[in-house]
């Protein structure tokens, strides 16, 4: 598949930019949408277009890329807002206009909120009852875009994501909440048990998955970007502070454990060991 220019939607967005910079290194043109570019690396293309005006030939308007990564979303870290649902009917829009405009691969990323309670791996033929607004405008997103573009000419992947970590000062993660709580001077963290396991990536892996999953023809659909590998919390955090050398210590059931918290929940990483490996 020849690829030159690709679109990155949400470009500025805590995963975009580190997607922009990877593309760039690959050596794509990268043209980035976003409200505002900071932070995002300068060897792209900052694009000045109105991403959800309604415009029928929003195709034509972003420079015809060839492969279009749809990032753009808002609310991300706050599962029940209101905008999740109010913003569907535009993020599909935007997307059909694309596709009907001729991109040729469609990447848009998605969530492992989609699924809702599960445990163990996580498939591409998993069930979905998401249990948050996030998760069900996701869910539908998916299911709409994909009816969409059946017997069109383009592909579309569904970049499904776990328990992102990394660049934590940006992020609303636990991980940036120990930052936080470190650089506020506290020495005691109130935490849960620990023990849940979960799929965690650092946003740079991320970036490189997502990059070589939006530039391959080979594997389409549903496509897990994820490690595979189910780590306890605890384990995960301890290192994190360790790694840091943070002076702070985790207070163990300070909070009880959710119960609608899977004990432990993963993406089945075998697609994207696939498309890595070549």
């Amino acid at each position: 598949m020849d690829i030159k220019k690709i679109l990155v939607t949400g470009a500025s967005g805590y995963i975009g930019r580190h997607v922009v910079k990877e593309l760039l290194n690959r050596g794509y043109y990268v043209i980035a949408s976003d409200l505002n570019y900071k932070g995002v690396d300068e060897r792209a293309e900052f694009s000045n277009v109105v991403l959800f005006s309604g415009d029928k030939d929003i195709y034509e308007q972003f420079g015809r890329p060839d492969v279009l990564i749809h990032m753009a979303w808002r609310d991300g870290f706050i599962h029940n807002a209101d905008s999740h649902m109010l913003d569907l009917s535009n993020h599909m829009e935007f997307l059909m206009n694309m596709i009907d405009g001729g991109v040729k691969l469609v990447s848009v990323m998605g969530s492992m909120h989609e699924i809702g309670y599960h445990e163990g791996a996580i498939t591409s033929d998993t069930p979905c009852n998401p249990q948050s607004m996030y998760g069900i405008s996701k869910n539908a997103l998916r299911q709409a875009l994909f009816l969409y573009g059946k017997g069109k000419d383009v592909i579309i992947d569904w970049l499904r994501a776990y328990y992102i970590f990394g660049d934590d000062s940006r992020g609303s993660s636990i991980f940036a909440k120990i930052v936080q709580a470190v650089e506020d001077g506290k020495k005691m963290f109130p935490f849960t048990s620990g023990k849940n396991l979960y799929d965690f990536v650092h946003v740079d892996d991320l970036a490189k998955m997502i990059a070589a999953s939006s530039t391959q023809d080979e594997i389409r659909g549903i496509i897990n970007v994820c490690t595979g590998k189910p780590v306890s919390l605890a384990e995960q955090v301890e290192n994190y502070i360790a790694e840091h050398g943070f002076d702070i210590k985790l207070d163990y059931g300070k909070f009880p454990d959710r119960p609608y918290d899977s004990p432990g929940v993963w993406g089945d990483a075998l697609d994207i060991n696939r498309i890595m490996n070549k």
